[in-house]
């Protein structure tokens, strides 16, 4: 019997590595600079400006499980139903069982993680546009389900009243304060610690043998299974990670919310997710965070012409796509890159 090796090695060259794996630690600092210095000192007496920081982060956060899938060659539309599905697992233990809001902020991704993987093992043979429309479906039946359910999920009513997050203590000294009504700044330092926490981590995983594999798996999965890699698990797996980044997505804005209806995420939530990493630049592990603040802050910079707010938005996120098809990071590597060539010539 042939045997399949768990972790083949493979060896990238120095062209064929992700280009965001090149200067992490700089522009790991800047970005955390720049959330928890300067926007505090900029805009924190403004309450509406660190609630779109805030939601800014969280997105970002939901968004690199989805860059996550663009690479092992998937298009997931069912990030916003496996958010909802962590927004009504914090909400229900919350509410109904007391749990500590810390202690379901990770279980709610791990129950997300756990139904994606059930229901990735069968829909991830498909690929394409038949891969994008399953998981558009399941958008769409986590949905119907909270709905349906009225029993554990109370229906169109919603769970309402959700407690804010107590205090985190260990062994007696108190790490995180509770939190206070109408409090912004512990929400919003939450998020940029997520945020960053995730990028870390899908940094890590995107430069580490794992990651050349799932890149493998982009490029040609009949090739891959040749050389032994066991091509079922390894998609499974990057969609359960991905799932665990919606999960903690949606617990969060549960909380962040302190409530969760049928309606919280929707597919509309799920597109908007994977345009985030277009416009950011699927190349770049820091693209969802990038096409997130730029999108955002663009919505937000349109307000003032108010009901052709969508529409003017909407005009320049097809621009944006069309004139820059691999995203905004690529555009300033490439610009850096004819600088660096002139600058040596």
């Amino acid at each position: 019997m042939q045997k399949t090796m768990s972790m083949p090695n493979i060896h990238l060259p120095e062209s064929d590595r992700p280009r965001s794996s090149r200067k992490p630690l700089g522009l790991g600092v800047l970005v955390a600079a720049a959330y928890f210095i300067g926007v505090p000192l900029l805009f924190g007496a403004d309450g509406y400006l660190l609630n779109v920081f805030t939601t800014m982060a969280a997105v970002s956060f939901i968004s690199f499980g989805v860059w996550l899938t663009f690479a092992i060659g998937r298009i997931n539309l069912a990030q916003a139903g496996f958010a909802l599905i962590g927004a009504y697992a914090t909400a229900i233990l919350v509410s109904r069982f007391g749990v500590s809001f810390w202690v379901c902020l990770p279980l709610s991704g791990a129950i997300a993680a756990i139904l994606g993987g059930l229901i990735g093992w069968p829909v991830l043979r498909l690929k394409g546009v038949y891969f994008a429309m399953i998981t558009l479906c399941i958008t769409e039946a986590c949905r119907l389900a909270a709905l349906s359910f009225p029993a554990l999920t109370r229906g169109a009513q919603g769970i309402v009243d959700l407690p804010l997050p107590g205090e985190l203590s260990l062994f007696g000294l108190t790490i995180i304060p509770a939190f206070e009504k109408g409090a912004r700044l512990p929400f919003f330092y939450l998020a940029g610690t997520l945020m960053l926490l995730g990028l870390l981590f899908m940094w890590l995983l995107d430069t580490s043998r794992v990651g050349a594999v799932f890149r493998s798996l982009r490029q040609n999965e009949d090739l891959a299974s040749s050389l032994g890699i066991n091509v079922a698990k390894y998609r499974v797996v990057a969609f359960m990670v991905s799932c665990f980044y919606a999960g903690v997505g949606g617990a969060f804005f549960a909380t962040l919310q302190q409530n969760v209806y049928p309606t919280t995420f929707q597919v509309i939530d799920s597109v908007y997710f994977m345009v985030y990493c277009f416009v950011g630049g699927l190349e770049f592990v820091i693209g969802p965070l990038v096409g997130a603040a730029v999108m955002m802050s663009s919505f937000e910079l349109l307000h003032e012409f108010q009901r052709f707010q969508t529409v003017i938005f909407s005009g320049l996120m097809i621009l944006c796509i069309l004139l820059m098809p691999n995203g905004i990071l690529s555009v300033i590597k490439r610009r850096s890159g004819k600088s660096k060539e002139a600058a040596n010539a």
